[in-house]
This record gives C-alpha cells, structure tokens and sequence, in this order.
C-alpha cells in the first residue's frame, strides 16, 4: 500500500544555516552543539553540508542533527545526497547545477521532500521553478572562503535579477534564500538591495557568520534581529507622497525648514576626497553649516561613523589604496545606517575608473550618487562615450533620456540619483525633478561639483527621513547661493566669484534661519527653478 502523503512541512525561511565541517570554520567545535545553539538563538532551518566525508560518517551526523532540528521544529535539509537524506528521514535536499536534477530527484524523494536548487543565473532560476524546485538558493553573492568552486559572484545586482524572473507579476514563483558570504555587516543592505519591485528575498543563507562563532546563539539572535528590522526603512529614500507631482510648492516648503535645520546643525560631513578640492570642500561644508574632516583612514570610519554624520566618496584621486580605504568607510557607515555618497569623478574616462565604480557599486550602499552625466553613464554601464577627463564636456542626451537614466539607476540601484549639469535631474526612481538653478561661473572653478556632494550628504545626515527632499534641499541652498553670488557687484569673473559664492552660503542660510529675505514666507518658492517630471 502507497504511504499516505503528509505534505510538506511549514517554512520559514529567514535565517537558513548552512552547515561546514572543515577546521578553518567550524574549529574544534562539536557541529551538533554549534546547530542547537544556533536554533535556540534564532534560525529557522538546517542544511547538513559536507562535501569530503565517507558515507557512513554522514549518516551519523544527519541523524544527531536530525534529532536536534526535530526538538525545535525545524526543517533539516542534506545537501546533494539524496541517500543520506533518506537513510535519516531528513525534510528534504539542496542540490546544486552540477547534481542530480531536481525532476529526478522529486522521483525518489517524492512529493512530500523539500527540494531546493541553487541558481546563479535567470537562466539557471527559471529551469529550477520549472523543474518544480520548492525554493530557490540564490548565489554566489560575494565571495566566500567556504565555497572555492564557485562559477560566478553575482552581487547585490545578481540576486535582484533573478528575482525579477522568479515573479509573475507582483508574486515570486518560489521562495527564494541568497547565499554568499552574509552576515550581520551586510545582511540588511542585501535584503533592501536585491528587493525588485515589491519581490524581496525570504531571507538569507549564511556559514561562517554562525558555524565560526564563538557564540553561535548570540550571531543568530543577532542576525535575525538585523533580518526583522525592516532594512527598507533602513536605507530606503520615503516612499514618494502622490501630492508631490500636483503640490510642488508645499514641497519647496519642507526644503526651507530643512535648511534652516542643517545651518543650525553642525553635523559631520566626513569627506574621502580627491587632494585637489579639500580645502574648497571644507569651507563649502562650513559656510553651509556642516562641520567637515577630511580623511582618508579607513581604519578611523567606524568611529567617526558613530558621530552622526554622512560619508563622502569622491574619486577623483583613486588609487588602489585609496579604494581600499573606502570600502572600508562605506562598510563603516553602512553598518550604522548612516548616510553614504557618491562621487564617481571622472568615472567614465579610464578603464581602471570604470572597474572602480562597478568595484564600489558592489561593495556597499550608497544612499546618494552624484555626478556629470559621463559619470552617471559610467555608473549606469551603459555609456558608449569617453569622458574626457573629469569634466563633463557637451552633453549626448536628451532631457527625456536624462530624466529616464536617473530613474532607472535609482529604482536598480534603491536610492537617490543625482545627475548635474546646465539642468539638474534628480530622482528617487518615483519623485523625479529637474532643476535650472546654478550660475555659469560653477564651471569655471575647480571642485564645484565636489563640494556639491559634500552639501548633498550633510543635508541627507540631517534630514534622513526623505533623502530626496534632503538631496533637493543641498542642491538648491547651493545653487541659489551661486546665482545670488553671480549677481553681485564685486563678482567680476572666476576668482572674484569664490569668495562671494562663500559669503552667499552663509548669508542664504542666515536668511532662512531668520526667516527674513529669501526665508521669508514664501520667498525661497520663487526662487527655485524646478520642474516635476511624472
């Protein structure tokens, strides 16, 4: 007689360890002990992985593992062997490209096993879903001593790929785990960047994070802790209020509070910068109301990224060490949930530029990325001209193409996108405006489009809960101030204008922070140039 069928068993699939037996990770710990520690902090299911021991060996240590994840009532999952997972009565398997396929193995394991495929391309998902895989292990996302076969590191970009073709229309077709070297310094950035659309991961699939603990009750409890917090609040600019399009002016409203509020501030602008604009970006910072350190530590980030502030990456003089230490202030700040921008200077004139900003894209979060629109092609990858040097030089695009590439990046990439130029375009991937502020003198001088970024993060440090209307903020207390400076009698040409453009920071924000002159009410809404593009 058929046994009768006792359907699959209920998943959660937040936090998924993956086992790993080698010394480099598990040490001397007793694997057993690790996984029962690791369940009581917090993780929802077990993959028994162990690519090198004897059979026999394997059957032990599933069935100990076994009589563990069934005291919690978790699912315990073998990874490739299907006898293994029968001999122990196990939930189900995890198989990978180069196992047995997924329709031959719900043959022998029936329809009762869950049976989970790993997929490293669009290709390789939509063959699983079809193949009636029960979820989908989605990687390798960064690179991981624990897995040297790996055929390709996809990234934050990879995963959210893959979930656009797992979804048929606002729904995935399976659940889906990624996995690949996360743990509690990157996991929300993963989950808030891989997300398309309203399809978001089911959680994430980590090893060493737990297996190499000292304290695997603690890790988990941490990293589900990180995985519960809602990493879209975490990071995410404010979802567009429908009011924007049709009552631009209340909006124009929210940017003078905000300024008034970043001239009284003197929040931190930490500043990796390029040599040549330092000490024209500090006395912007200044005049504006932020209190600027110029450094380029990568060891000192973590501190100073406790102090309240934003993080400016700026390009424009990278080198092989310099990258590094900026990888290491935007994990610093990513790790507090504190503001990160982005500068790419010059990033589409060089082959090494171009490699640096795809390096950086994939190393961190950036809250904000600002440049010309070179720089922006060089950061959509799509750009089919060379940028000569850093400056911008005629412009290739149409509005419309303009308007649309800034939108595109900031839906791909879950923030806000800033492209300069004679007309700025500023979108959130929902909320896009053009801006026709600014003065001619602007690019007559060195560092103008630097010291913007510099604005732009102190604005969003002190105005997190909407870093587009943040981002808007910094552009036009920056913009005006240029055209006020432009207008003044004693400036004369370039050299003249830097002096007055500082003043006119300071006098603007002391306008606003008055209320009087430009703050006045309802002054500063005539003098902002902008249009919204639906």
């Amino acid at each position: 007689m058929a046994q009768e069928s006792r359907g699959k068993p209920p998943v959660d699939w937040s936090l998924y360890l993956v086992t790993d037996s080698t010394p480099a990770i598990l040490g001397g710990k007793d694997i057993v002990q690790v996984v029962d520690q690791a369940i009581q902090g917090g993780v929802t299911l077990v993959q028994y992985r162990d690519k090198h021991a004897d059979t026999g060996v394997m059957v032990d240590i599933a069935s100990k593992l076994h009589a563990v994840t069934r005291k919690y009532n978790v699912p315990l999952l073998i990874n490739d062997r299907l006898d293994v997972c029968q001999a122990v009565g196990a939930e189900g398997v995890h198989i990978g490209q180069d196992d047995m396929g997924c329709i031959e193995a719900r043959k022998i394991l029936g329809p009762d096993a869950i049976i989970g495929v790993t997929a490293s391309s669009v290709e390789e998902a939509q063959k699983a879903i079809e193949d009636g895989a029960d979820y989908l292990g989605i990687g390798t996302t960064f690179a991981t001593p624990t897995k040297t076969d790996t055929k390709s590191i996809i990234g934050t970009r990879g995963l959210q790929e893959i979930l656009a073709a797992c979804s048929t229309g606002t729904e995935k077709s399976v659940p889906c785990v990624a996995i690949g070297s996360i743990n509690a310094s990157n996991v929300q950035r993963v989950l808030h960047q891989s997300a398309h659309g309203s399809n978001r991961l089911n959680g994430v699939a980590v090893v060493s994070a737990i297996m190499a603990s000292t304290d695997p009750r603690s890790s988990a409890r941490s990293l589900l802790d990180l995985i519960k917090t809602a990493p879209q609040k975490y990071y995410a600019s404010v979802a567009p209020n429908t009011a924007f399009v049709t009552e631009l002016a209340s909006q124009v409203a929210q940017v003078t509070s905000i300024i008034k509020s970043h001239v009284t501030s003197s929040v931190l602008c930490h500043n990796m910068t390029n040599t040549v604009v330092q000490n024209f970006a500090a006395n912007v910072c200044l005049a504006t109301g932020s209190s600027p350190i110029m450094s380029e530590n990568g060891p000192e980030a973590p501190d100073l990224a406790r102090l309240g502030g934003a993080l400016v990456i700026n390009m424009g003089t990278a080198t092989p060490e310099k990258l590094n230490a900026f990888t290491a202030g935007m994990r610093a700040y990513n790790a507090v949930g504190a503001p990160v921008i982005f500068d790419p200077v010059g990033g589409g004139a060089t082959a090494i530029r171009r490699n640096a900003v795809k390096t950086l894209l994939t190393a961190g979060f950036f809250s904000v990325i600002k440049g010309n629109e070179g720089e922006i092609g060089a950061v959509a990858g799509t750009s089919t001209t060379q940028q000569r040097g850093v400056d911008s030089g005629p412009s290739v695009s149409t509005a419309e193409e303009k308007a649309n590439l800034v939108k595109a990046i900031a839906l791909r990439e879950h923030c806000v996108v800033l492209m300069t130029g004679k007309t700025d375009y500023l979108s959130d991937g929902a909320r896009t405006v053009a801006i026709e502020n600014g003065s001619h003198w602007l690019g007559k001088i060195t560092g103008s489009g630097c010291a913007l970024g510099s604005v732009i993060a102190s604005y969003v440090a002190v105005h997190r809960q909407d870093k587009f209307l943040a981002a808007l903020a910094g552009i036009l207390h920056y913009e005006i101030a240029a055209e006020r400076a432009e207008a003044r009698q004693d400036c004369r040409g370039p050299g003249s204008f830097i002096p007055a453009f500082l003043d006119e920071l300071y006098l603007l924000g002391e306008e606003v922070k008055q209320g009087r002159g430009i703050g006045a009410n309802g002054e500063f809404a005539k003098h902002a140039k902008l249009h919204v593009i639906a």
